[in-house]
């Protein structure tokens, strides 16, 4: 019974370390990539901005679904029954 909730605490660790280190690799590439495209083309700024912040947005939503199934996880784990 212990190894179990240990596994799974160890398990969520690894779910929310993860996802926060995917999340923030994807978006240091998308902010570089929106300076370029700006950079090289100003008059798209707004074009640009509001597509990237449709991918930020997304990538928040997904991170939050991470931390639900985490939760989940964590208080009613289906292996502990």
């Amino acid at each position: 019974m212990e190894s179990i909730l240990t596994s799974t605490v160890g398990a969520i660790g690894w779910m929310i370390g993860l996802s926060l280190l995917g999340i923030g690799i994807g978006l240091g590439i998308l902010g570089s990539k929106v300076a370029e495209a700006v950079g090289r083309n100003p008059e798209t700024k707004g074009d640009v901005t509001s597509s990237a912040m449709v991918i930020v947005l997304s990538l928040a939503v997904i991170f939050l679904i991470v931390v639900a199934l985490a939760v989940i996880l964590l208080f009613f784990n289906p292996l502990t029954v």
